[in-house]
Parts: C-alpha cells; structure tokens; sequence
C-alpha cells in the first residue's frame, strides 16, 4: 500500500529550485482561502506592489503568472510576437533557443545571434543584427543565462533596442533577487522570471512585468494572442487594477502565500543588500573552489555570483561525484546541459541557500569526495581560503 510521501532534507545547491525559507514553507500550510475572497484579493495587490520593488519597475502590468518560469516566458512572448514579425533573438547557453522556439511557434520570425556557451551576448554583434534587420521589433536575450552562470548587459542591450525602435524581453529567472536588475532604469519592456531561484520559493510561479510600451503593443494587436490562459487582456480582468476582481482561473492560493512571504523577506533584507549577500558568499565559495584547482568557466568580471558554473577536474566522474555529494551529504548540485554535459558542475548560492553554513558544507564535502576518489586535488586547504574571505 502507499504511504504519506516524506521527501529527504536535501541542502540544494544546484541550478535550482533552491531551497525554500521556513518562513515561506509555514505560509505555504495556511488555511486555504477562495481567490476572489476580499482578503485574497488584497494580498494581491500587496504581490504586485512587492514583485515591483523586486523588479525595481513602476509598470502597472506586474504580475506572478500561476505557472512556472517557462510559463512567463510563453506570457511574453505570446502577447508581443505577432505573425510576421522579425525578432532578433541572443543565445548563449540552453535558455536563449528556448526564447528561438517560442517565436518561431507564434509565427515570428527569429534573427540569430549566436555567442559561445559561457560567454556574454555581444553588444557589438546585436548592433550589426539590427543594422541588417532594421524592421526587428522586438530583441529577446537572457539576462542571467542558467546553463552558463554568464550575465550579459541588460541595460546595453536594450539601449541597441531603444536606439532602434524595438522593445526587449529579458529572461531573469536566475537574476532576479541575485544580482543586479533594474527594468525601469534599463528600460525592459517585457520581463519574466521563476520563484525557485533567488526567491526562495517553491517552483510553479512566474512573475513578469510589462512597460507601457510593451503593453501598448499587446493591446494593439491584429491578431488574438494564441493562448488563452496566457492571454494578457483576459488575465488582468482578475490581476488588474481597482474594484471587483473578473474570474479568470482558479489561482494556486497556497503558493502564491508563498511568494507572498519570501518577497515580504526579501522586502526586510532590501534588494541591494541581497546583492550584496550573493556577491559576499560567492567570494568565499570562489576561494575555496579555487583552492582546490577547480577554474570557472566564466570570466570574472561576467559570472553569476548566483549560479557558479566550475568546470569539473581532469579524470573525475561527473555523476559518480554528484551521488556521492547526495549520499553522503544531502547535498544537490547540477550537472551540465548541452554541450557542456558532463565538463561542469552548477553550483548554485541562490537565496536562503545563499549563507556562510552552506558555503562551508559545499567546499568541505566536495573536497572531501574528491579525495577519497583519488583527485589530483590539494587537499586541507580550501577551508581556510574561504574563512579568509569571511574574515576579511
């Protein structure tokens, strides 16, 4: 017979979901309310009002979507690419070729430019794309690209697009509440991310947010956007502005408590100074790694303090490490995707899982596993690098 499902205590360091605050799980087990309910209803409008701060955005369309982040990049783009339209699309790593299908799926047309794995978009090569297609009306990259740990520079990229009449849209699953992001200041029309990353929250909800620009587009479209669900004029009847709510879909209560809590954490701590946290403990985690002879990927001055992608030691077994860190640690990190499957590890030091206890954990554990499989390592000092870090 089946029983009550009881999951491990897992430490998750990987490319996410990353692991959830108490806060936020004791929210999740409040009672269950309607989601017309008054009180739902304005604690709502305290989401929007939080998920600005954290966009650090005055858009009146900001919004979790009730799915996960691959759901808020379908919002994205189903309300903004109309059949026909020339869109130039950045990738460099896994994310940005899912941004490809989602045009091509809607009818658009997609403009590529191409950067290697681990590298940053180049701002030069997006200003020759447009320079050859000055009709593009949208440019679409990814901020903080998962598969990579690289961050490229949003707002560079969307002064191209400015420059050329376009709007953006920006994939900050992994950046935001991690590392820097303004979507006013830089001037994002259309931005999406997930709660399982630097939110601390359980996956399957998506926030994103619309400028006035990208909103204006959505609304003047000539064709009804392909998605019902997703369909921004339906859904803000129920997300919108003042007076009585419209019945759109039964909205996941309990998760959106959820968010709801991790964002009022994220509200106390202050968005620059979670920045700041990430940059800190991905020093002393840089040190230690680096301690052992483990390199980045990533050059320094593009990496994601967030999301820290190390390229595994000459001789040593991908998977048999990670199942050791996870046998014997509980530990959780991820493997690589594409190409670089099985060359690195994802290291992730995302929200709560963004400490000093962790850090230590995952030095201490790695180290420990390496040796006793007979890594050409150093061994005994990676610990005393990253208290160094902490003690400067």
């Amino acid at each position: 017979m089946i029983t009550s499902f009881h999951p491990p205590k897992r430490t998750l360091m990987g490319p996410g979901p990353s692991d959830v605050s108490p806060r936020v799980l004791e929210a999740m087990s409040r009672p269950t309310i309607g989601h017309l309910d008054p009180a739902f209803v304005t604690m709502m409008d305290e989401v929007k009002a939080l998920l600005k701060q954290a966009f650090k955005t005055e858009n009146a369309l900001t919004m979790p979507v009730s799915a996960p982040g691959s759901a808020g990049m379908e919002a994205c783009f189903v309300n903004l690419v109309e059949p026909g339209d020339k869109v130039i699309v950045c990738q460099n790593g896994v994310f940005g070729g899912r941004m490809k299908e989602n045009v091509e799926r809607f009818g658009g047309e997609a403009v590529m430019v191409q950067d290697a794995w681990g590298t940053p978009v180049s701002v030069e090569k997006v200003k020759a794309a447009f320079a050859e297609h000055p009709d593009a009306k949208i440019l679409a990259f990814v901020h903080a690209e998962t598969s990579t740990g690289v961050r490229s520079d949003a707002q560079a990229l969307c002064k191209v697009a400015q420059d050329h009449g376009a709007l953006t849209i920006v994939d900050t699953v992994t950046s935001l509440g991690g590392s820097e992001l303004r979507v006013d200041e830089w001037g994002v029309d259309a931005v999406y991310s997930g709660t399982q990353k630097c939110l601390s929250c359980p996956p399957g909800i998506a926030p994103v947010s619309f400028s006035e620009k990208a909103l204006a587009k959505v609304q003047a479209r000539e064709t009804r956007a392909p998605s019902w669900f997703l369909d921004k004029k339906l859904v803000m009847g129920y997300w919108g502005g003042e007076g009585k709510r419209a019945y759109h879909h039964t909205a996941p209560v309990n998760s959106l408590y959820a968010l709801h809590e991790s964002l009022v954490i994220l509200q106390e701590e202050g968005v620059e100074k979670a920045w700041e946290r990430h940059a800190l403990h991905h020093q002393a985690l840089k040190a230690g790694l680096e301690a052992m002879g483990i390199n980045f990927l990533v050059d320094e001055a593009y990496r994601l303090p967030q999301l820290n992608t190390v390229l595994i030691p000459e001789g040593v077994d991908d998977a048999q490490v990670r199942s050791a860190l996870l046998n014997n640690f509980n530990l959780e990190i991820g493997a690589g995707l594409g190409d670089l499957a099985g060359k690195v590890w994802r290291i992730g030091l995302m929200g709560a899982a963004c400490n000093r206890t962790n850090v230590v954990l995952c030095v201490s554990a790695l180290e420990s596993t390496l040796a006793r499989m007979g890594a050409d390592i150093p061994v005994g000092k990676a610990l005393q690098a990253v208290e160094s870090v902490y003690a400067s």
